[in-house]
């Protein structure tokens, strides 16, 4: 990969102050991507990784595309390729142009997101990782063209200003995430489409999520990675160790807790997710005439 280091201009880092999120064109090179993509394609093949990937065959995935390609989780804490693209040096040039000071990784996932898969419903990341003070940031690697026939991402431009909420339970039919929060009045969620390559940065209480892969042989894979500025005293555990980007492990202080939801709704909320999940399980199991 290319060490050839990129530094945002002036008015990206105002768009992304302003609006949540700024987009870098071309980050990566056709040839990397397409690297990356094959890599993760390789991973896929070769089965499972127990804890954090874990694909079924086709025939037992009940007509849900996403059991055969699910997420890939931390895939830098077993995979040495996985950790060099997390700390690409490019990267981290733009995320201390954004954070304002050093940068630690906390994060990455690979999602393949194959013809027919459900989209994920509007969210907020530091919900998840409560980072504070401040919150996290996102990496969004775009391993193929990706618009909203293939199920491309919607941002609500501003939304990192109104706080993070506590979430309501997620349509099943079309988010394979279980939460979804609401959007802001007087905003609207806008498409931000990517071409391969390009590097889609965002803060983490931006609300943004993914419509369904409506497209017929067309997949949408990422490559996306979190990080947390060097000042931050605690988050959620889960994300523990962070890395420098030298590879150095670090750890700092665990929020636990229901954060905005307060414990005891966080509690009735999954509860809820947990039966709505039922209910979707019970109705496929019920014969074709019955339904």
């Amino acid at each position: 990969m290319s060490n050839k280091i990129e530094t945002l201009s002036s008015e990206q880092i105002e768009q992304f102050q302003r609006d949540g999120y700024v987009v870098a064109r071309g980050l990566f090179s056709g040839e990397e991507t397409a690297h990356i993509r094959d890599h993760f394609m390789d991973i896929h093949a070769a089965g499972p990784v127990e804890g954090y990937f874990n694909p079924l065959p086709l025939e037992q995935t009940d007509g849900d595309i996403l059991k055969h390609y699910p997420r890939i989780m931390h895939p830098h804490r077993w995979d040495e390729d996985s950790m060099n693209y997390m700390l690409d040096a490019r990267l981290e040039s733009c995320l201390r142009d954004l954070f304002g000071e050093d940068v630690l990784a906390a994060q990455s996932m690979l999602y393949f997101k194959p013809p027919g898969a459900r989209g994920q419903a509007l969210h907020q990341d530091n919900f998840y990782l409560r980072v504070s003070p401040g919150t996290c940031m996102a990496a969004w690697l775009a391993l193929d063209d990706a618009d909203q026939e293939n199920g491309g991402m919607f941002i609500v431009p501003g939304s990192h200003v109104t706080g993070v909420q506590c979430p309501h339970p997620a349509d099943l039919t079309k988010s394979f995430t279980i939460d979804e929060v609401d959007v802001p009045e007087g905003m609207q969620p806008v498409p931000c489409d990517l071409k391969a390559g390009d590097v889609l940065f965002f803060n983490g209480s931006v609300i943004h999520g993914s419509y369904p892969n409506t497209s017929q042989h067309r997949f949408r894979r990422a490559f996306i990675c979190h990080y947390v500025g060097e000042s931050t005293i605690g988050m959620s555990h889960w994300y523990y160790p962070l890395h420098t980007f030298a590879g150095e492990p670090i750890s700092r202080e665990d929020n636990p807790g229901g954060g905005p939801c307060g414990t005891e709704q966080l509690e009735l909320l999954q509860n809820s997710f947990k039966a709505q999940t039922e209910k979707l399980e019970a109705q496929k199991q019920q014969p074709a005439l019955a339904r």
